[in-house]
């Protein structure tokens, strides 16, 4: 520091202590905040409690006038100079001047103390006459007298504002008062009623008084069921902060009570939660609640419930989160799912017994079948004859239970798969009454049977064999008197019922009676009651059409079984393209042409199918293993036309694995026949996915010449197969064909029925690869696919198709359609996309259209243009729905993405519809693809 600097410093200081006064700064409630000289000589600590307000500490001399002049400055002048107060300071006596000057600090208000000391001026009297003294000490006094009065004066006046604010206090409680008064005056007209109000008004204070003590007895039983709880509860504020928890809480979180008001994000939690921050947050934006299930440490398990506070206003302060544990119910699914896997494991046992017992005894069956038949052809005499039709009766009645077996097995092993469409119910009525009419009557029953004309929507193969099953019972269990099918409409189902007065089930039985092999009042299993699987494979028939079964009856009096099916939206008129019950064929006609391969491990039936097959004018070639058939093939010049195998044969390959190991070896598509008493789910469910016909043993002579004549028609067929093309003359022209693949034989044979009935060609194929094994080029044809097919899937074909035979037209065809596959469809190279149920015309102009634009191929750059221009009109926003509909987004993701309603969405794409004069989605999808992406399509 520069030596002038300190000078300057000194000599301020030595001013300051010689001259300046004793100054305190103090703020407004009088606490010291700095002081400087020598405050000593005024102020004194107060006795008692430490204190730093300045009047306490001030002298007692000078208390009243520092107060005085306190209350001066604060009240509106900056600055007051109080009179001199004597007062004696170190054995002398001086007079004291106290300033009190206001001051401004950064917005603080501050007050300046100075107290000036003066000197006392005694010797002015000395030497001066006693009255001249006297004269003085008078005006000393007259002058203290006034400070005084002025003191007093000041007191006063805070006293009277004291008064005045206790008077105005009063005032307005008088005021209160005299309105009290007032409406006690205007309501009372007397002193007994008034005496009565205060009377009610006490009443309703000890009510209130209640009320308040029932409140806070209902708080604390809410406090005491909170603490009381296992369920941990945690109340968090708007910003995640904690407000209070329950005790059950600590064994998921290290939290104590002063971590209410902490962050939740400051608790360590027990639990692997990283979710519940931003659960809790997404609650307080959304007011949505989140479940979750959390694990801790140990193997326990809580739902995280999260939901948002209210308040009394319904205003959202917070969120709860509650934590339950769900240990034991944990526990309990992990039981349940082993009890499953048991329960699964001895089902699959049960299953594996029942197929091998199945074909253990559909091998001798089998030939007892084919041993009758031959019987049936040979034998004379009515006696002899009479024989024969009993034994069939009998190996009938053998082979129903084994099949009934199979149903069920089929609906297991899930080959059964519905096909739903609109059609008449009275079709099938009329079958079931002509079906069990001679039954019936042979019993001295009356059937009968109600007319109904309503449609419904369902799988007709199905539903008729649950309504089959139904009939059945009722003409089983009912000795005497009649059965009854009719319908009855009921809020937009149809309830099909089937009346009897057989025994009755006792109202224990009525769950029971739906269980595998329960069978009321037979306890010796009569065999002409069945096997008890009549009802199960009802009800499970039923669980997959989504159908409910319902039953009523009366013990000794009968029963009512009735099925709810869904009402048809329109009446369609029934249409040949309605999937078929059964496929019926000719069971005559035509001479047997080619040569079929029969592989049989049991030679007796080996050696009867031999002759079945050889008196029809068939050439047979007969061997006992796979490897046997194998090599027969492969040393014959003349390849077999048809192969007739068993399912299970010895050598380690299947009846499945050798045809298609024959397949290779002939180089082509080779019809295959196999023959079964498996009913194993996963032999099935393999028979069922493969090119492969599939006849369950026994098999009767005339159902097997039936699919043998059906796979070997006569080359000039209109509808003869790819392996009888070799037999067509060379002069006949060839005529366009209709390729149908779809796995189900039923649509199949009435797809073919409707295009024969037109005049037109068809080929059906169960399969991709079968198809491609036979496919020819043949101009004009056209191919009929079903989306969703075994393996090669109807996408999958289309996709390789464009690539090797870019000229065959086709059309996707299925019954569960959405916008995403008619677009990959489309893509794929289909020319249309048709949904089941379709009516015969609907196919057939299908087919033309498909043909016309596959002829018309210049024509598609004037098509692309056309499209273009219709999706012109189309605003931004339109196209922008249109092209997330075209993605398979349902409207409510559309709306969700884009921000706007659903019902907008909705209005949208009426005018999309409107704008394009689209009738459907699948035309809106030819239309886009038009006008953006034909070119590529047309590779």
């Amino acid at each position: 520091m520069p030596r002038e600097t300190m000078l300057a410093d000194l000599c301020r200081q030595l001013l300051a202590d010689a001259y300046a006064p004793a100054a305190v700064l103090i703020d407004r409630s009088h606490e010291i905040l700095y002081s400087m000289g020598p405050t000593h000589r005024y102020l004194h600590m107060a006795k008692g409690v430490p204190t730093r307000e300045l009047v306490a500490m001030t002298a007692p001399e000078l208390r009243a006038g520092l107060k005085s002049a306190l209350r001066k400055v604060k009240a509106s002048e900056p600055r007051v100079v109080s009179h001199g107060i004597k007062m004696t300071i170190a054995e002398h006596v001086a007079i004291v001047v106290i300033d009190v000057r206001r001051v401004a600090m950064e917005g603080e208000e501050v007050f300046l103390v100075c107290f000036v000391e003066e000197p006392f001026q005694d010797h002015e009297t000395e030497g001066k006459p006693l009255p001249a003294r006297g004269g003085r000490r008078l005006a000393d006094l007259e002058r203290e007298l006034e400070i005084a009065r002025s003191e007093l004066r000041d007191i006063s006046r805070d006293l009277e504002l004291s008064n005045e604010e206790q008077r105005t206090i009063n005032e307005e409680a008088l005021s209160v008062n005299e309105e009290y008064q007032s409406t006690n005056e205007e309501l009372l007209t007397s002193k007994e009623e008034l005496q009565s109000l205060n009377e009610e008004l006490t009443a309703l204070n000890g009510q209130l008084q209640e009320t308040l003590e029932r409140q806070r007895t209902t708080s604390d039983d809410l406090q005491n069921v909170l603490y009381s709880t296992d369920v941990a509860t945690l109340f968090l504020d708007i910003d995640l902060n904690i407000r209070f928890f329950t005790p059950a809480t600590k064994s998921l979180f290290r939290v104590i009570p002063g971590d209410v008001g902490r962050p939740l994000a400051d608790l360590a939690s027990l639990a692997s939660d990283a979710n519940l921050p931003l659960d809790a947050r997404a609650v307080l934006r959304t007011l949505v609640p989140i479940d979750r299930e959390v694990e801790v440490p140990g193997a326990s398990w809580f739902n995280r419930r999260i939901l948002p506070y209210r308040a009394h206003d319904d205003g959202v302060e917070g969120v709860v989160i509650t934590f339950t544990d769900i240990t034991d119910r944990k526990l309990a699914a992990t039981a349940l799912e082993a009890a499953r896997r048991e329960a699964d494991r001895a089902n699959l046992a049960k299953s594996r017994f029942l197929a091998a017992a199945s074909h253990d005894l559909r091998q001798p069956l089998q030939s007892l079948v084919l041993l009758q038949g031959l019987l049936a052809k040979t034998v004379d005499g009515d006696a002899a004859l009479q024989l024969v039709t009993r034994m069939d009766h009998t190996l009938g009645a053998m082979s129903g239970m084994l099949n009934t077996l199979l149903d069920i097995k089929q609906i297991e092993a899930g080959v059964v798969r519905p096909d739903v469409s609109d059609f008449a119910i009275d079709g099938i009525l009329e079958r079931l009454h002509e079906e069990f009419a001679y039954q019936a009557e042979s019993q001295g029953l009356d059937l009968r049977r109600v007319p109904c004309s309503a449609h419904v929507r369902s799988d007709p193969a199905l539903l008729e064999q649950m309504m089959r099953n139904l009939v059945s019972n009722a003409l089983k269990y009912t000795k005497h008197g009649k059965a009854l099918i009719g319908c009855r409409r009921r809020a937009g189902v149809l309830h099909i019922e089937v009346w009897d007065t057989g025994l009755g089930i006792a109202e224990h039985e009525l769950q029971a009676i739906f269980e595998e092999y329960h069978q009321v009042a037979n306890p010796a299993r009569e065999r002409s009651r069945g096997l008890g699987l009549g009802l199960p494979i009802v009800q499970r028939l039923g669980q997959l059409l989504e159908h409910k079964i319902r039953v009523r009856s009366t013990h000794g009096k009968g029963s009512v079984f009735l099925v709810e099916v869904p009402l048809a939206h329109h009446h369609a008129p029934s249409s040949p393209i309605e999937p078929l019950v059964s496929v019926k064929m000719m069971d005559g006609g035509g001479a047997a042409a080619g040569t079929i391969l029969v592989v049989e491990d049991d030679p007796d039936i080996r050696d009867l199918l031999q002759l079945l097959l050889s008196a029809e004018g068939y050439g047979v070639t007969v061997a006992a293993g796979a490897s046997e058939a194998v090599a027969a093939v492969a040393a014959e010049q003349d390849k077999p036309t048809l192969l007739l195998a068993d399912y299970n044969l010895p050598g380690g390959m299947d009846g499945l694995e050798m045809a298609a190991r024959l397949r290779t070896m002939v180089g082509g598509h080779l019809p295959a026949i196999i023959l079964t008493g498996d009913i194993s789910t996963r032999s099935l469910q393999q028979i069922a996915h493969d090119g492969c016909a599939q006849l369950n043993k026994p098999v009767k002579p005339k159902e097997l010449f039936r699919l043998i004549r059906r796979l070997l028609l006569p080359a000039a067929s209109p509808t003869s197969s790819p392996a009888d093309e070799p037999f067509a003359r060379d002069d006949e022209p060839i005529r366009p064909v209709v390729f149908v693949v779809d796995d189900d034989e039923d649509v199949r044979e009435a797809i073919r029925c409707v295009l024969e009935a037109d005049g037109r060609v068809a080929e059906l194929y169960a399969t991709s690869e079968a198809f491609l094994g036979a496919y020819r080029d043949i101009p004009g044809s056209c191919l009929l696919v079903d989306a969703y097919l075994p393996r090669m899937s109807g996408l999958d074909l289309l996709r390789k198709l464009r690539h090797e035979h870019p000229r065959l037209p086709a059309i996707m065809i299925t019954g569960s359609s959405d916008v995403s596959t008619a677009v990959t469809a489309m893509k794929a190279g289909a020319s249309d996309f048709i949904e089941k149920p379709i009516s015969g015309n609907g196919l057939l102009a299908s087919l033309d259209l498909a043909l016309e634009r596959s002829r018309d191929g210049d024509k598609s750059v004037a098509r692309q243009g056309a499209a273009a221009a219709q999706l012109v009109s189309l605003t931004p926003r339109q196209r922008e729905i249109m092209d997330l509909v075209l993605s398979g987004h349902p409207s409510k993701n559309i709306a969700a993405d884009l921000g706007i309603s659903r019902r907008t969405v909705e209005n949208h794409r009426a005018a999309i519809m409107t704008k394009t004069g689209s009738k459907s989605l699948p035309e809106l999808v030819r239309l886009a693809l038009h006008a953006n992406v034909s070119g590529d399509t047309a590779e």
